[in-house]
């Protein structure tokens, strides 16, 4: 089943009889569900965009790729970075806008704009009843009500399938910078983390390879980029020698967790307090690990069928098996949460059909 348009979306959704699997490119999907495969691929397009107000809306379906050359023409990107997870999850295709917004996929400058619900100001989609429903706009302001907005990103099709989305956009930066510091302990990265973070010179990536080095990321005007790397270099000496790389060309790797990509095992993505974080690696024994947003997001590379929250225990944050096989890849809610997930989806997908399971334990 490929819809081309919103209304044989609804058609078909209105008249299933069974579960489907909600799909868009195919390539950023976790955990599995049972049903026939509905491709969204088909609701493709741009539908609007106006680079003086810094605002896209497209359809669904549309290629990633083709939005991002779109908007490079005119000096812009989506704001949140998003992660090409291809080579880790060994998948084809080609990413649609729809799947980013059902993933919430979000990169490094997560830690500065937001996750991808932070710069989606508009939906449309179609309920598990075949309803087609609208929520937010064109520009971002305050309203009553419900913020399906936000909801629908990162419910990973269980509430209702996508047909069109709106993002508010940025400029591309004239410029970027890498600081680098060698040779630093978790724990000693972390704080190094931590400390440039909480400075003034807008630091909008850090992440910590170990092995390869501790990274931060400066973007901005040229003379403003080069003033604020000197800056924090001063303001990290205690840590060590500053190395000042310019360019970001380091980000893509961090982002799309290119360490991983060619090991075997089960890939774990948790978010934790970045405090917190040293000690939950030392308590994992993982094969390797990658630290993003200054430590509040570990990848963890383990060996296949690890049970990794077994092997934790209760801690404050949530894990999320994106690669390796199995039930559960979803960290299981609190009663209270599972309760208020179970009537919204009751409410939004009554028979329970769009990628059924997926999200439970």
């Amino acid at each position: 089943m490929r819809p081309a348009t919103e209304a044989e979306l609804a058609e078909i959704i209105a008249a299933a009889t069974g579960p489907m699997v909600v799909r868009g490119g195919g390539t950023r999907g976790i955990g599995e569900a049972p049903g026939a495969v509905l491709d969204c691929s088909g609701l493709s397009g741009v539908a609007l965009y106006e680079p003086g107000a810094l605002t896209l809306v497209a359809r669904a379906g549309t290629r990633l790729s083709e939005v991002e050359a779109l908007l490079a023409a005119q000096g812009q990107r989506l704001a949140f970075e998003v992660p090409d997870l291809r080579g880790l999850l060994g998948r084809q295709g080609e990413s649609t806008l729809g799947g980013v917004v059902a993933a919430n996929a979000s990169g490094p400058r997560r830690v500065q704009v937001g996750a991808c619900r932070d710069s989606l100001i508009g939906v449309r989609f179609v309920d598990g009843a075949g309803t087609v429903i609208k929520n937010g706009g064109r520009v971002m302001k305050n309203v009553t009500g419900y913020d399906l907005v936000k909801l629908m990103a990162g419910s990973w099709g269980t509430l209702g399938v996508l047909s069109e989305v709106s993002f508010k956009l940025l400029p591309v930066p004239e410029a970027g910078a890498t600081l680098i510091l060698h040779g630093l302990s978790d724990q000693q990265a972390v704080a190094a983390m931590a400390a440039a973070l909480g400075s003034p010179f807008e630091v909008n990536g850090a992440a910590h390879w170990p092995g390869e080095g501790t990274f931060l990321r400066i973007e901005g005007f040229s003379a403003s980029v080069a003033y604020r790397a000197e800056r924090l270099r001063a303001h990290l000496a205690r840590f060590g020698a500053v190395e000042v790389e310019p360019g970001t060309a380091r980000w893509p790797a961090i982002r799309d967790v290119a360490p991983f990509q060619d090991r075997a095992g089960d890939v774990w993505r948790l978010s934790v307090k970045p405090s917190e974080a040293p000690e939950i690696v030392a308590r994992m024994e993982a094969e390797a690990v990658l630290y993003d947003w200054g430590g509040g997001l570990i990848w963890a590379l383990c060996a296949e069928g690890c049970d990794l929250r077994g092997r934790l225990g209760p801690f404050q944050g949530h894990a999320t098996r994106v690669r390796g096989a199995g039930p559960g890849a979803f960290q299981p809610e609190a009663p209270a949460v599972a309760a208020l997930t179970r009537g919204l989806r009751a409410k939004f997908d009554p028979r329970g059909i769009l990628n059924t399971g997926l999200m439970d334990a």
